[in-house]
């Protein structure tokens, strides 16, 4: 795996990889520890829904992909006994290549993604959206838009969304203006059958 995007991200192409990643407690595990960084899995099982032993598992198997590793000493607070993970990138992409078995695994994370999305736009819409302000809630919202292209045009077009939101992501935490929150910002691009 690479760090070849535009936003830092691990690019997996290994349908193992993909397959391990479509199962929720790992995809979860690895999304908070991007956001939230470093923790043992003892602090971590409350916030993905398993046990310590069960997430501690399921970081291990995660760890076999090079998505989590183990963070430096001076990363972490504490005496070095505990072992504390973190997530080998801010974030992950995934691409198809030749055969049967990466359309399969891509089917499965693809699905285990647009649940995750779907549970956090229900969740934001329940919990967040009521208590912004107006200029927060103008800004929110969805977007739905078709457009004629061929395959090499959503390429581009892809890749220049990509470079446009990775000059945001990968600022300095100095370079973060005051009063910027994490805004989620969710993709699809859906090819139409001819």
């Amino acid at each position: 795996m690479s760090l070849t995007n535009p936003f830092g991200d691990l690019r997996v192409t290994d349908p193992q990889a993909m397959r391990a990643l479509a199962h929720p407690v790992r995809l979860a595990a690895l999304t908070f520890l991007q956001r939230n960084g470093p923790m043992t899995a003892t602090q971590l099982s409350p916030h993905v829904g398993a046990s310590p032993s069960v997430t501690s598992w399921h970081l291990r198997h995660l760890a076999t992909f090079g998505l989590v590793m183990d963070a430096e000493p001076g990363e972490v607070p504490g005496d070095g006994r505990r072992r504390y993970w973190k997530a080998a990138a801010r974030g992950f992409s995934f691409e198809l290549v030749e055969g049967d078995e990466s359309q399969t695994a891509m089917r499965m994370l693809t699905a285990q993604l647009e649940e995750t999305a779907r549970k956090q736009a229900d969740r934001w819409w329940a919990e967040t959206e009521p208590a912004l302000d107006h200029t927060w809630r103008r800004l929110a919202g969805l977007s739905n838009t078709g457009v004629r292209l061929t395959a090499g045009e959503l390429e581009k077009l892809q890749h220049d969304i990509d470079e446009l939101l990775g000059a945001y992501v990968r600022r300095a935490d100095a370079d973060i203006p005051a009063g910027a929150r994490w805004v989620r910002i969710l993709r699809d691009y859906l090819p139409e059958a001819q």
